[in-house]
């Protein structure tokens, strides 16, 4: 049961490092690409934020259901 449990700190400890990483991207989509160009610095500052801004939710879901199942696989495991 401790090595379970030390798997998953270090684990969850790689998934922070991991996930803390940042890196910049140049990828956009091909109409993205022509508003960006066409526009100025504030467009492609707004295009770049609401795309980092969709792309936030999907991780945010996936990491609290990742984290209400350890916790309710811990408290049966408890009992």
């Amino acid at each position: 049961m401790k090595t379970s449990s030390s798997k998953l700190n270090i684990f969850s400890i790689f998934m922070l490092i991991l996930l803390s990483i940042n890196m910049d991207v140049q990828a956009q989509c091909a109409m993205c690409k022509a508003v960006v160009e066409s526009g100025g610095g504030d467009t492609a500052e707004g295009i770049n934020n609401g795309i980092v801004y969709l792309m936030a939710f999907p991780y945010l879901i996936v990491a609290v259901s990742i984290f209400i199942f350890v916790r309710n696989y811990r408290k049966s495991r408890a009992k």
